[in-house]
């Protein structure tokens, strides 16, 4: 086209400020930067379930009748199935591709350019990041330095900003801290719209809070497969929702945007709960067992967890980018933290197998 004409002209100019996200490489990638076999990589850096879905999983995926056939819009089988598992009706129930979709649904429906969310870093970076997808302001209210959130500073946010949505997690990612019941309830009583990202809570000793959204008409529950169910490539979640407001998120979500194939993994999942406690019991006894061995170690300084990682802070000689850097030359993938500030110098380890944690600390050991 004449003029100097660019396609990146017609890109909404705040998507022109957007910083990407940066994601985990997976196996493939990993293996040729590194030069290893897959098989010779402890992959410990996106929190996946090492070890992997129920058998029955995959003999679904083999059997699947119709996969030449669009997937249910309203995914009514595992809806039906979740309601049982989770104790909610099921006309509460909305199935994502992975709970980041229902992220940036919900936002979609609820935001307006300029309206503010409650953000509370450290925590995942995807709220923050649908936000500045959808144009609207992110107000911060940090945690403190044990990784708590400020009740009070988010009751003052509310009450400034007038925000449409707070974000919470529990148990949090990146530290595995778990949220008061006291503070959930006092944001509770705020006039917004409060999701409570439950993808790890699993792994902790308390239960969810999916009963209460039947309760309370601004509460959001968001959970899983990825963590619990080891189908994190199949990108399937969901959420609990208030009736009044899932009849909107119905209207605009992309009538088939789960799989047919996810949808049918995460029903074989479900059919198989001896194996998911089984496998969540076991990464439970390794946190604790791979906390104690970390905490040995005189350059890194563990937190205590109640999801499937620990995060670790690194002092003395090394410096934690250089101890990332130094793992991953061993075949051994961490996440590293550079921000926010009360994160810098800070790596997270996944809780793996027994096999994968004498690795890791045979690598530390050795430094």
């Amino acid at each position: 086209m004449e003029g100097g004409l660019s396609s990146s002209d017609f890109v909404r100019p705040h998507l022109k400020k957007l910083a990407p996200y940066t994601p985990i490489e997976p196996f493939e990638i990993l293996s040729e930067k590194l030069g290893r076999s897959p098989e010779d990589i402890v992959k410990l850096d996106a929190n996946e379930n090492p070890y992997g879905p129920p058998p029955e999983v995959l003999t679904a995926l083999g059997n699947m009748s119709f996969p030449n056939i669009y997937p249910d819009p309203e995914c009514r089988r595992l809806r039906s199935l979740l309601a049982t598992d989770v104790g909610v009706p099921m006309e509460n129930l909305l199935v994502g591709c992975g709970a980041d979709e229902l992220i940036d649904l919900l936002m979609r429906v609820v935001l307006e350019p300029g309206d503010y969310i409650v953000n509370t870093p450290p925590t995942f970076g995807m709220y923050a990041f649908d936000a500045e997808v959808n144009n609207a302001r992110v107000v911060d209210v940090p945690r403190g330095a044990d990784f708590s959130i400020d009740a009070q500073g988010i009751v003052a946010a509310v009450k400034e900003h007038k925000p449409k949505l707070v974000f919470l997690t529990s148990p949090n990612n990146p530290d595995g801290s778990m949220l008061k019941e006291e503070d959930l309830l006092t944001i509770l009583e705020l006039p917004v719209m409060v999701v409570l990202d439950e993808a790890y809570i699993e792994f902790a000793s308390e239960g969810s809070r999916s009963p209460w959204v039947l309760e309370r008409e601004n509460l959001i529950i968001l959970r899983t497969f990825s963590k619990r169910a080891g189908l994190a490539g199949m990108r399937i979640g969901y959420g609990v929702f208030p009736s009044g407001l899932l009849e909107y998120l119905w209207r605009a979500k992309q009538p088939y945007n789960v799989s047919v194939a996810a949808e049918v993994a995460a029903c074989a999942a479900l059919s198989n709960p001896e194996y998911l406690t089984r496998v969540k019991d076991a990464l439970v006894k390794e946190r604790d067992n791979m906390f104690e061995q970390l905490a040995s170690l005189p350059f890194l300084t563990p937190y205590p967890s109640n999801a499937n990682f620990i995060l670790c802070r690194v002092s003395g000689a090394w410096e934690a980018l250089d101890l990332k850097n130094a793992l991953a030359a061993e075949g051994v993938m961490v996440r590293y933290y550079s921000k926010p500030a009360s994160l810098a110098g800070c790596i997270r380890i996944s809780v793996g197998t027994p096999e994968q944690t004498e690795r890791v600390m045979k690598v530390l050991q050795a430094m």
